[in-house]
């Protein structure tokens, strides 16, 4: 079974295709330290090297291709969970200054984190505001020509080894987008998950900050951010999933369980081939998505949601009936498809729970 086969599917040119093997070969020279405890010291490490090998550079994009960046999602994902939260998190913390910021703004710092050199974080949730931005409390006022923010945000990925955060506060004029530089922050309130990823509550006391794009429109700001990579959350989530299919045939076809294989029982040639056809059907509309977006030039509120929606469910099934076919070493500690059933769960929260895909789903039909 060919994982790289879908890349020559009508939705992508021919560049995509030779792109994905490209980073194919990266991850396998590259990846082989990206998982353990230690998720502040390696995602600095990847930062690094994917800046420095020019991976960056596509998700920072003043034209941001989004089958490009989820194809390097799915791939990133498929070999170690935090390489691909390394990559995309730098094009979702710094995406409001590609959108809205001034050339002195881009300057300042989309050079540095396409080269690996800022690590990017974007503070969007508070402890009562998540998925309804509208409920967000921080403050903004302006200070002589400058802004002081003051509030809480958290699970502020990145938060802790960030250099700069693009903080979302609310100002006369309505909510907006700000530049604060990490030594404006404390950050110290670290965040333990189930998947180790640098995480972090970040408390603003009248931290000085700079107004991204026009006071007002930050909540607009936010979504065409989350816009570019709500879509390539799926990417990931396919990665995961496919991870967990080769997981589980390798175990299938060698493991032998009555006198025969475990891939000759049908109950399991049942739930591989289940697991293969979601697999391919998540992916589907993954990157119709993606190429609406990229090609059609169109807002893709409804199809970005159905992708994110049905891509982690079913990662989310496919890695479960992954361990279920692993037994005792789906369970293991540090196996692949341990740290996959870790590793999945949030994809189904961040970026619009699956129930609040569901709402933009039905909102967009009934318009």
């Amino acid at each position: 079974m060919d994982r790289f086969s879908h890349y020559d599917w009508p939705f992508f040119d021919r560049p995509h295709a030779a792109l994905s093997r490209e980073v194919e070969t990266w991850a396998l020279a590259n990846l082989g330290h990206a998982h353990g405890n230690d998720a502040d010291a390696i995602c600095r490490k990847v930062v690094k090297d994917l800046g420095k090998d020019g991976w960056l550079k596509y998700a920072v994009a003043a034209e941001p291709d989004v089958r490009t960046i989820a194809l390097i999602r799915e791939i990133l994902a498929y070999h170690a969970g935090l390489a691909d939260f390394a990559f995309v998190m730098q094009g979702l913390g710094s995406g409001p200054i590609v959108l809205a910021g001034t050339e002195a703004q881009k300057k300042a710092w989309l050079p540095r984190v396409a080269a690996g050199e800022a690590i990017a974080a974007f503070a969007l949730s508070e402890p009562d505001a998540g998925s309804d931005v509208a409920a967000i409390t921080s403050t903004a006022k302006r200070a002589g020509d400058a802004w002081r923010v003051d509030g809480v945000k958290t699970w502020i990925s990145n938060g802790g080894i960030a250099d700069f955060y693009v903080v979302f506060a609310k100002a006369e004029e309505g909510i907006s987008a700000f530049i604060v530089e990490a030594k404006d922050v404390d950050a110290s309130e670290r965040i333990d998950i189930i998947a180790p990823h640098p995480m972090a509550t970040v408390k603003l006391r009248g931290a000085k900050a700079e107004l991204v794009g026009e006071a007002g429109q930050g909540f607009k700001l936010a979504m065409r951010n989350l816009d570019v990579f709500r879509t390539t959350v799926a990417g990931a989530a396919l990665g995961f999933a496919r991870r967990a299919l080769t997981e589980a045939l390798g175990r299938a076809k060698d493991r032998k369980m009555f006198g025969a294989r475990l891939a000759d029982l049908q109950m399991t040639q049942a739930k591989l081939a289940d697991m293969a056809t979601g697999i391919e059907a998540a992916a589907l509309l993954t990157y119709r998505s993606a190429w609406v977006r990229d090609v059609k030039k169109q807002r893709v509120t409804r199809e970005a949601a159905m992708a994110k929606m049905q891509a982690t469910e079913t990662a989310q099934a496919v890695i479960d009936a992954a361990v279920q076919i692993l037994g005792g070493l789906g369970v293991k500690s540090g196996h692949p498809v341990e740290r996959l059933y870790r590793e999945v769960r949030a994809l189904r929260i961040y970026e619009g729970a699956t129930e609040v895909q569901k709402v933009i789903i039905a909102r967009e039909l009934l318009r």
